[in-house]
């Protein structure tokens, strides 16, 4: 008599007796965004990296193949923290960035000169100063989290923060990493705008970060050279850098719709480092402006979806963590763009998920997964409401029927 009376557990059923469908509480759109990216910059990397490759002493197919390895680890990296808690970063933040720095004194110590400067360890595999960017978002996340009641105190909110900002942008900038430097600060900027701060101290901080910047450019011979010969290209296009007149040169040549996928001649003609600062010239001269106006429109569309997945976070820490995150990747975005135009002063900011490169590619799909971590949260936490408002309508239309008897009418007497 007992058998096949058991319920079986492992097929869950609906309100209405049906299997629930599975729900891997994924962001569609920012996933589609990332995706078209990543094809994009593999497909560009290749065009750009061959000529390139072989300059170097290499296979035509040598920087193209480790940006596939790097997109590997990087994809594993953004699948993992896609899952991780990103309360969990409040225990970690302080090891995280203690870990950057003592990285960034590595990158020092061991002093690998790579084109003029010295940003890499293990034979320029590995950037600490990319690193740097995402860590600095995380611990400043964190931070103005924990000081959010006494934020406006400039004792516990302003200073503090000019503090670890000073400490992290002053050893990237020995390297020197002006651009990197420069992100950094900004960063911190808008986070603390975003976390509350007064709009005083946000003006102090601007009026103080513009002549110290001013100072370090004067200072510093590189950031001199920079803004001189931008200064000149303002005034006549001719007098700019050789780089910006070569990546000017490609974006003419490419026209409205461009040349075609790997028929671009001014990467192979002395246009410096394509598949890196300069990709996006290459992108420019191969698929035209239609082409450039369809990866500023992506840039765009990541820009819309962070910020809606920062309004709808659980909780203040989510949405500085997925604010911060995609004006990150935007800002990097803008300053490489903006660079090759002649916009803006030369900074060596790469192009994300576009420019050939381990460390920013790695460091951009992590924060990639802690902006999905984000998403996932608050469809969760939506979830949970909906189960709740569902558990009080059910009381009556579970499965869009009844579950109230109406009083019947009395049965009319037989005549």
């Amino acid at each position: 008599m007992a058998d096949g009376t058991f319920v079986n557990d492992s097929k869950p059923l609906g309100a209405a007796g049906f299997q629930r469908p599975l729900r891997l509480r994924i962001d569609v759109p920012l996933l589609l965004i990332i995706s078209t990216l990543v094809v994009f910059g593999l497909l560009m990397v290749y065009s750009a990296s061959w000529d390139f490759s072989l300059a170097i002493g290499r296979s035509p197919s040598y920087i193209f193949t480790r940006q596939v390895m790097w997109l590997g680890v990087g994809l594993g990296v953004a699948v993992f923290l896609s899952f991780f808690n990103y309360h969990r970063y409040q225990r970690l933040a302080i090891p995280i960035m203690g870990s950057v720095l003592i990285a960034l004194l590595v990158v020092l110590w061991i002093n690998d000169i790579r084109l003029g400067a010295v940003r890499s360890i293990f034979q320029g595999s590995v950037q600490p100063s990319e690193l740097a960017k995402l860590a600095t978002i995380i611990y400043l996340s964190v931070w103005l989290y924990s000081k959010r009641e006494r934020l406006n105190d400039v004792s516990f909110g302003l200073i503090p923060m000019a503090a670890i900002l000073g400490i992290t942008g002053g050893m990237i900038l020995l390297q020197p990493d002006l651009s990197a430097a420069l992100t950094v600060v900004i960063l911190g900027g808008l986070l603390f705008f975003m976390a509350g701060g007064q709009w005083r101290q946000i003006i102090l901080v601007c009026v103080i970060a513009i002549f110290l910047g001013w100072v370090v450019v004067k200072v510093n011979a590189t950031g001199n050279a920079r803004l001189t010969s931008y200064l000149e290209g303002l005034r006549d296009p001719i007098q700019a850098s050789y780089h910006v007149r070569r990546s000017l040169e490609a974006v003419v040549k490419g026209g409205l719709f461009g040349v075609g996928i790997g028929r671009a001649d001014t990467k192979f003609t002395g246009l410096p480092v394509p598949p890196t600062d300069s990709i996006f010239a290459v992108i420019a001269e191969e698929t035209g402006l239609v082409g450039a106006a369809f990866l500023v429109g992506l840039y765009i569309l990541l820009l819309w979806r962070g910020l809606s997945i920062a309004r709808r976070a659980p909780d203040q820490l989510g949405s500085l963590l997925a604010s911060g995150v995609t004006l990150w990747i935007t800002l990097e975005a803008l300053i490489n763009m903006a660079v090759i135009v002649g916009l803006a002063p030369f900074a060596g900011n790469a192009l994300p998920f576009i420019s050939a490169g381990g460390s920013n590619l790695v460091a951009s799909l992590a924060g990639i997964g802690i902006l999905m971590n984000v998403a996932r949260s608050s469809v969760e936490r939506e979830a949970e409401e909906g189960r709740i408002f569902s558990a009080v309508v059910d009381l009556r239309r579970r499965d869009r029927r009844r579950r109230v008897s109406r009083p019947r009418r009395p049965a009319r007497p037989a005549e």
